[in-house]
């Protein structure tokens, strides 16, 4: 039995804690109750009992609601449907900031969106103002949270997880799929703004058509390629493309054939510009070439040459260069002349 005074004590923490927090309710009636003799006795008589049926009838829509199931109200745990936990070691937990139990990390999206609710209270004197605001403060937060969870969702069906701890490397290796070509990368790449409107299926799904699209386009031109030949039929195509093979390589053969020609042709001529100016004979033949390319003379490269590697030697001992360029060594001259004596170890990269 029930004493009065016990009974007021519980109509007064159901008031105070609200439905569903029977250890406080418990620890408020008193020592002798625990709480799962406080959710009977609340439960029985004032639910389903005669006051309950009397206080709240079956034609009231708002009966009494236990917030803390999953079934329960805007801010219940059924607002995101909880995920399974990542299969992941304790040592990647913590280098993630992950909370298996949770499923939350340390740093979440948005990590300062409670601030919208965290201050938040129902008072009794509010006017209708401040309970609109206060019930836009608390969807401003519910999206807020679906915004959360819907990333987290892309993350999982996407497996970006094992993909940022590398472990995507080890499953495509155990199951090896068809080679994926450069454009067909550059493609997934552009294509990534579309995972967040498809599944992981679906996309995969569309890539592959979309492989076989090309594919068969790149088919249907090959035969156009034949009829325009006047071929008919698939057996002639194979001595088509035999012959049509022997021609190409024929055709190769002969501008290989040319072009080691016109190089033995063209090395007579090639420095025909500067061969007999004074200071060709000092050159090697990288720098006939790079004099060559440049259309300066021997002699005025030979003198750029010696300044500037007369000025590297002095920096190096500590002595400050006093050197002056020729005029007519300009900013581009001077870059490329500079970047042939690093690559030849004329001089060290930093001096240039």
């Amino acid at each position: 039995g029930w004493s009065s005074r016990e009974e007021q004590l519980l109509l007064d923490a159901i008031e105070q804690f609200g439905f569903g927090n029977w250890e406080d309710m418990a620890a408020h009636v008193g020592a002798s109750r625990t709480p799962q003799e406080v959710m009977e006795h609340y439960v029985s008589m004032y639910i389903h009992g005669n006051l309950g049926k009397a206080c709240i009838p079956d034609t009231i829509p708002n009966r009494v609601t236990d917030h803390t199931c999953p079934s329960g109200g805007p801010l219940s745990p059924s607002l995101t449907t909880p995920l399974p936990p990542l299969d992941i070691s304790v040592a990647e937990q913590q280098q993630l900031g992950y909370m298996p139990l949770r499923d939350d990390y340390e740093i979440e999206y948005d990590q300062d969106a409670e601030t919208l609710i965290s201050g938040l209270s129902v008072n009794y004197d509010d006017d209708d103002v401040e309970i609109e605001l206060k019930r836009a403060h608390v969807d401003m937060y519910v999206r807020k949270l679906k915004e959360r969870q819907r990333r987290k969702n892309i993350a999982r069906d996407y497996n970006l997880v094992p993909a940022f701890l590398g472990k995507d490397k080890k499953d495509k290796e155990k199951a090896p799929k068809r080679k994926i070509t450069k454009e067909e990368k550059e493609l997934r790449v552009k294509l990534r703004p579309l995972y967040q409107f498809m599944s992981c299926k679906e996309f995969e799904d569309f890539f592959e058509n979309m492989h076989k699209e090309r594919i068969l386009r790149a088919k249907i031109r090959e035969l156009q390629r034949y009829r325009r030949n006047g071929i008919t039929k698939m057996e002639e195509s194979a001595e088509y493309e035999a012959a049509r093979h022997k021609r190409e390589k024929r055709k190769e053969n002969k501008n290989i054939a040319s072009s080691k020609r016109g190089k033995e042709e063209g090395k007579e001529g090639e420095f025909a510009a500067i061969e007999n100016l004074p200071g060709f004979e000092l050159l090697s033949d990288r720098e006939k070439v790079l004099c060559s390319s440049l259309n300066l003379s021997p002699a005025r490269y030979v003198t750029v040459k010696t300044i500037i590697i007369k000025d590297h030697l002095q920096k190096r001992q500590g002595i400050p260069s006093k050197s002056r360029l020729p005029s007519y060594l300009d900013k581009v001259l001077k870059k490329r002349i500079l970047n042939f004596l690093t690559e030849s170890g004329w001089i060290s990269r930093d001096a240039s």
